[in-house]
């Protein structure tokens, strides 16, 4: 089964909320009360979120947390990259020399395609889109082997 960490859930969580608002400032405390998560658990999650760049941070007394660019242009595959790390289906995907049976398989140029599927699907959905009352169709190009 495919499935993001809850990691990943909790900070698409968290950057729904600033979504709403996206030019407000948010504080790591008033974020976490708002979504209903453990304040360390939100605290680290912005503090990874910065640090990848999809989120600013300010310090100081009226300081706290705010997108780094609109919401229309931080896509779903940023945000599971920025926690998750690269989007690969499996280690071959990941790159050469990562898996000891890649020399003889003859799956691995599928995988690759499923993921590169997975790519365009995640970049295809915004995390506007994450907020919107309804979900939009998604329209993906048809990937060429």
């Amino acid at each position: 089964m495919l499935r993001i960490s809850k990691l990943t859930d909790y900070a698409t969580l968290l950057l729904t909320h600033m979504a709403r608002g996206p030019q407000q400032v948010y504080s790591a405390r008033g974020l976490a009360e708002q979504a209903g998560l453990p304040l360390p658990v939100a605290a680290k999650l912005l503090k990874l979120l910065a640090r990848e760049g999809l989120l600013v941070s300010q310090r100081g007394a009226s300081g706290g947390y705010g997108l780094a660019r609109a919401p229309e242009r931080i896509s779903m595959a940023q945000i599971l990259a920025a926690v998750e790390g690269p989007l690969a289906v499996t280690e071959c995907a990941l790159g050469r020399g990562v898996c000891e049976m890649e020399k003889g398989c003859a799956t691995r140029p599928h995988w690759q395609l499923i993921g590169h599927a997975l790519q365009v699907a995640l970049e295809a959905v915004s995390l506007a889109d994450m907020v919107a009352p309804k979900a939009a169709p998604v329209r993906l190009q048809r990937l060429e082997r």
